[in-house]
């Protein structure tokens, strides 16, 4: 089963962390025992949670430390949450900056439908993909850190889903969905079938997550500021338009291509999500991978805009598998909030600029287009 990049996604490991503390809870006699959580999309949560950084406590091994974790990343450094390996040199106050905005784009400007947030459907008789330590899928659940780490993205869920805007709203009406399961061992070594609708109220699971918005939730203060008028500079290149691309492309360099948005023709596409679709993305499985995606950015290619700034609509990253197949995925970008914010929401076209950052020497996109999209999965 395909859990991974699909709508099974989030509720799986809701399940896993749900079984994964009990048994925890069981092995110290302790049933209140509940696992933390790692805000890292707060400021003071954007480090490595001290308990997990010393090899020794009081002369005893640590049993949190990871002899493979990658150092790099260790020493009072701050997470990037845009990572893409090489060190942006930003001072903190900068960093954290773009943390918060990378947070805000997940979940508000690109979490704004249920597939853009959940992922595709992914029902019996669909045919899953052919295909260290916290950087690798094979080997992530090694390092004590990724549980808390998913405890984390388990929390983003909720608050996804309690900010209550227009498509903010779970596959609760698919059938496929609700009806899902898997099995897992629970405390007492039994196997146990659960399903996704019970996971979706967390009073059943006993567990909730406690937030001051206005406290709590920085990112959701850091919308980019709207770029000026002053800076709508056209591009002295001739950009491409894609139907004269061939694809699949190869995005071994940068491409700039001017993509057609399609007509507001009911007042249906009024309420739906406009959203830039990237398909058949192809490439070996068995390294990082890294590209931005930037809309009507008004510079030219020798000098790029930067992903805090108002043009960047995201990226799209995959860590590396265990095997070398070659894998096809999508990506969705929703562009309401940033056509707003680089003045051009009543622009015909949408110049779209892709930018590899690692790994991206074999990467092809099959296809780009935009189209008006439900805010529930139809």
């Amino acid at each position: 089963m395909n859990h991974y990049n699909s709508w099974l996604f989030f509720p799986f490991h809701r399940w896993y962390l749900y079984f994964y503390e009990r048994i925890l809870g069981k092995l110290i006699n302790d049933p209140t025992f509940a696992l933390p959580f790692w805000k890292w999309d707060f400021p003071e949560g954007m480090e490595i949670p001290e308990m997990f950084i010393p090899k020794y406590t009081s002369g005893i091994l640590n049993p949190l430390y990871d002899v493979y974790r990658d150092a790099t990343h260790v020493d009072k450094k701050l997470v990037d949450l845009d990572y893409d390996k090489d060190e942006k040199k930003l001072s903190n106050q900068e960093q954290i900056k773009c943390n918060l905005r990378t947070v805000y784009r997940d979940m508000i400007r690109n979490g704004a439908d249920t597939q853009s947030f959940f992922g595709g459907k992914y029902s019996a008789g669909n045919e899953p993909g052919k295909n260290e330590d916290m950087g690798n899928f094979y080997s992530a659940g090694y390092d004590p850190l990724f549980y808390v780490h998913h405890s984390n993205v388990d929390r983003m869920w909720k608050l996804w889903k309690g900010l209550g805007l227009p498509g903010h709203v779970e596959p609760n009406e698919e059938d496929d969905w609700l009806n899902a399961s898997y099995v897992f061992y629970d405390e007492n070594e039994e196997l146990v079938r659960v399903y996704n609708k019970d996971c979706v109220n967390l009073g059943k699971l006993k567990y909730n997550y406690i937030e001051d918005p206005d406290r709590d939730l920085p990112w959701l203060k850091v919308r980019p500021a709207k770029r000026s008028k002053r800076l709508q500079v056209a591009s002295t290149e001739e950009v491409q338009r894609v139907e004269q691309l061939k694809f699949p492309v190869s995005l071994d360099k940068i491409v700039k291509v001017r993509v057609q948005r399609p007509p507001i023709n009911n007042l249906k596409m009024l309420l739906d999500n406009e959203v830039l679709l990237l398909a058949n993305i192809r490439f070996g499985c068995d390294k990082f991978v890294k590209f931005e995606v930037y809309v009507n950015d008004n510079l030219k290619d020798s000098v790029l805009a930067t992903p805090c700034g108002a043009e960047y609509v995201g990226a799209f990253a995959q860590i590396p598998h265990f095997d070398k197949a070659i894998r096809s995925y999508g990506a969705r970008f929703g562009l309401k909030e940033v056509l707003e914010d680089t003045n051009s929401e009543r622009e015909g076209f949408v110049t779209v600029t892709l930018v590899p950052k690692v790994g991206c020497e074999d990467l092809t996109i099959g296809e780009i287009t935009i189209k008006f999209v439900s805010r529930r999965l139809a």
